[in-house]
């Protein structure tokens, strides 16, 4: 019972349900290792004992964060406070609150929140209560201080509590009324000038020929996070060295300014024609893509091109950067070097380097000085190619644009678990409990944040992470968006199922997010597939956050089980017809997913079985788009069944209308296959047409498949509807 006791106070759960009428007791040594991670002793009874009565005599006067929503009531955090209590607010340093250590008595009873007249006065009611009236404000504020704050209460008994005051609109901004665009993963789309993938000068080149010859409102890429260096690296953008900062393996070399001004071009041209190599072998030989062999090739060009002097208005643009950056870009630089000169592992580095902020690690900065300028330079060159990228989509008209993409977590042993040791939960990782789809669990490699850490820092690396992403984006799409309420921690060396679940302070986290999408001026999906905890979704809706929707999962779930009519799905999503780890949506109508895991010896049925599911499934859904006379050309025409899958999302009320880029030219092949590692190309696969040649980006724009397929996705004003499809 203590050991139960404890666990809920630290938020580990001692039990979950997989379903509503199945609950499944986690095994105490999940628990004790779990709290361990979370810096809690109850290794023995006793042990449980003094943790328990540590954690319960605590303060109680404040949570750790206290969240006020503009336009929403005072949280009871606030309103029961007692009577008399003297309230002080230390605001945020870039902005906030206008008076640093200003302070307010409590009324009696505690429901109003006045400063006093001795001190620039403003209304707390006008934040949280109503859209503040512009003559209760300081002079010269127009806006509610929306802000991380530090609050501080001291009661009439002379108890005393501070925590953070996280002040945030209600909601994150909202895409237009209805928007269409693409899904790519960045690296598969080589165009003819690609150094072997995909980089940031195609996605700026298709952003503007989306949107000025489709009208298209967005394009949704892979993250662009730092990879973990190695040989071969990790191909998968979901597991990165760093999420706070890009990879300049996505940089268009020639794009860099100082380009033209390199003294050694004989080099340069050698260099470039050697990436002309490897994107023939890609486009032309059956070739991978090959990501070394890519930033091998770019590192070489790069420190070519960092010898080049910047000018005057280039040099102060830079130092802005690192000053905007500050520790955070310092730390992520200098283990880049480190991990050049003792590998990608900074738990093998020699001892005093492992620790950032040891003496050790100082000589090692100021030792490889050059190299932590050189990577300082590739991230801000690499950010501004970002925000070329979104100034392109916003130039040809998209209403949203560049749609970036946060992984759920980091790799163990890069740039971020290294520089901010305290935020994460060591010998946890990340993953998901036994489900109907994996018996065994899933155990993603990744440590997760300490909920603890994040409140005791006010929230500073979730703050930092998410400016950094939205600087440049017109929107953000969060992967497994339910990790903002609680993960699933598997101990080291356990499997999968003897994890546990940890909850997070949801009310936080979303304050957060929507606190700095707010001031990007960007929108937020979150990706919500799969078990969702019971209100989640509506948590999320209410502040805004769109969710995800796959038409093969839309069901009537809590009915007879059959497709969902396009009338009944949800308004507030992204609804697309597949996503990077699903089938395409040729491969799903064909059943060429079936037997391609069968060949890979990924089936857990009879193949027989699995076939005769889902051509049941398939035919389904082929049935409905008949009946709504969406598939006028009748069954068995590949493309038109294509076309009538994506003319039914248009006909859903989804803000949001997600087409995957390689869908519009036939693509068979997954770009990632869940549950393989080398048996399957994950990650390495260029676009390509149905026979599995690859497309170019300028082949992709000319296709006319492409364009028959957009078509049906087009303004209603701007085509003919066809049968039985709704207007927008």
């Amino acid at each position: 019972m203590g050991l139960s006791r404890l666990a809920a106070l630290h938020g580990v759960a001692t039990s979950y349900s997989p379903s509503p009428d199945v609950t499944v007791s986690v095994p105490d040594d999940t628990v004790i290792a779990v709290l361990a991670a979370l810096g809690v002793d109850a290794g023995t009874p006793e042990d449980v004992r003094r943790s328990l009565v540590a954690a319960e005599s605590r303060s109680r006067l404040l949570p750790p964060t206290v969240v006020v929503w503009a336009g929403e009531p005072l949280p009871p955090a606030l309103t029961a406070l007692p009577p008399g209590s003297t309230v002080t607010v230390e605001p945020e340093p870039a902005g906030g609150l206008p008076a640093p250590g200003a302070s307010w008595t409590v009324p009696e009873p505690a429901t109003s929140w006045t400063v006093p007249e001795a001190a620039s006065s403003w209304k707390l009611p006008g934040v949280a209560e109503a859209a503040p009236d512009p003559a209760e404000l300081p002079p010269g504020w127009t806006q509610p201080p929306y802000g991380v704050h530090r609050l501080h209460v001291r009661a009439p008994d002379h108890h005393e509590a501070t925590a953070t005051l996280v002040v945030a609109p209600a909601r994150v901004p909202q895409p237009p009324e209805r928007t269409h665009g693409f899904l790519v993963q960045l690296y598969s789309l080589l165009s003819a000038r690609s150094w072997g993938m995909g980089d940031l000068g195609d996605l700026a080149d298709l952003a503007a020929w989306a949107g000025r010859t489709l009208g298209s409102g967005f394009i949704q890429v892979n993250p662009l996070h730092a990879a973990v260096p190695g040989k071969p690296t990790d191909p998968s953008p979901y597991r990165p060295s760093s999420r706070r900062f890009p990879d300049p393996v996505h940089l268009h070399v020639e794009s860099v300014p100082e380009y033209g001004h390199v003294h050694d071009r004989a080099t340069l041209d050698d260099l470039r024609q050697d990436a002309a190599a490897l994107s023939e072998a890609v486009l032309n030989k059956g070739a991978l893509i090959d990501r070394d062999a890519v930033w091998e090739l770019k590192r070489q060009a790069l420190e070519l091109i960092a010898q080049v002097p910047l000018t005057p208005g280039r040099r102060a643009a830079y130092c802005d950067f690192l000053a905007e950056q500050g520790q955070a870009l310092e730390d992520h630089a200098l283990w880049c070097a480190l991990a050049e000169v003792h590998g990608p592992d900074w738990h093998s580095w020699p001892e005093p380097l492992r620790d950032p902020r040891s003496p050790g690690t100082a000589r090692a900065r100021s030792e490889l000085l050059d190299r932590v300028d050189l990577h300082c330079r590739l991230a801000w060159l690499t950010a501004t190619q970002l925000a070329d990228a979104q100034r392109a989509a916003e130039d040809a008209g998209m209403e949203v644009g560049i749609v970036h993409d946060l992984a759920v977590g980091v790799h163990p042993a890069g740039a971020d678990t290294w520089a901010r040791q305290d935020d994460f939960a060591h010998g946890m990782s990340v993953g998901a409990p036994p489900d109907a789809f994996n018996a065994r669990g899933q155990d993603w490699g990744l440590p997760p944040w300490r909920p603890d850490a994040l409140a005791a820092t006010g929230y500073a690396a979730f703050r930092g992470l998410l400016r950094g992403l939205l600087a440049h984006a017109g929107a953000l799409r969060i992967d497994h968006v339910m990790g903002l309420f609680r993960l699933w921690w598997v101990p080291e060396g356990r499997p999968p199922t003897d994890g546990t679940y940890v909850a997070y302070d949801a009310e936080a986290m979303l304050a957060v997010l929507v606190l700095e999408a707010h001031r990007a001026g960007s929108v937020v999906v979150g990706e919500d597939l799969g078990t969702v905890e019971p209100g989640v979704r509506e948590a999320l809706a209410r502040r805004g956050v769109l969710g995800t929707s796959v038409l093969w999962f839309e069901r009537d779930w809590d009915g007879d089980g059959r497709p969902l009519a396009p009338e009944k799905w949800r308004r507030d999503c992204l609804a697309t017809a597949t996503t990077h780890d699903l089938p395409s949506t040729a491969a799903r109508l064909t059943g060429d997913h079936v037997t391609l895991r069968h060949r890979l010896g990924l089936l857990t049925r009879p193949l027989e079985e699995e076939l005769t599911e889902d051509v049941t499934s398939t035919a389904e859904w082929l049935a409905l788009l008949a009946r709504l006379r969406m598939l006028p050309e009748g069954d068995g025409n590949e493309e038109a069944a294509v076309r009538a899958v994506h003319r039914f999302l248009r006909a859903t009320p989804a803000r949001m209308t997600g087409v995957w880029l390689p869908d519009t030219v036939g693509d068979r092949r997954p770009q990632n296959l869940p549950g393989t590692w080398d048996q399957y190309p994950n990650w390495r696969l260029p676009i390509a047409d149905p026979e599995g040649h690859p497309v170019t980006l300028e082949e992709i724009a000319a296709s006319p498949r492409l364009h028959g397929l957009m078509e049906v996705l087009r303004p209603a004003k701007a085509r003919t509807a066809p049968p039985g499809e709704r207007p927008d």
